[in-house]
């Protein structure tokens, strides 16, 4: 198998990359690089402005969805409850993320 894609998934709604990830963000991609130029057959992409992709973070939608083992599509807004605890899931944050994992497997 090879490489098809590496996805960054810490970013903020405002700021872009979160600045506690940012350093180990540029180490992954100094690494990847790194490979691509002694070992570019492990990859399906030849730069790493190729390969990379940035995905923010799915927030309290992507943590009630793996809570709940629901697809983020098929999750629906309102209240719920997650492990005995109320939470609200707003549905244009969840049509955000239906909008970033569309891109991201667009991306493949």
């Amino acid at each position: 198998p090879t490489a098809k894609l590496v996805v960054k998934n810490r970013i903020t709604q405002y700021m872009g990359e979160a600045s506690a990830y940012a350093a180990v963000l540029r180490a992954i991609e100094q690494d990847v690089k790194s490979l691509l130029e002694t070992n570019s057959e492990i990859f399906d992409f030849a730069s790493t402005e190729a390969g990379f992709v940035s995905v923010r973070d799915f927030q309290t939608v992507g943590v009630v969805a793996a809570a709940r083992g629901c697809p983020i599509n098929r999750l629906s807004a309102g209240k719920m409850d997650v492990k005995g605890r109320r939470v609200q899931v707003n549905e244009v944050q969840r049509q955000v993320c239906v909008a970033a994992i569309k891109n991201l497997v667009a991306s493949l």
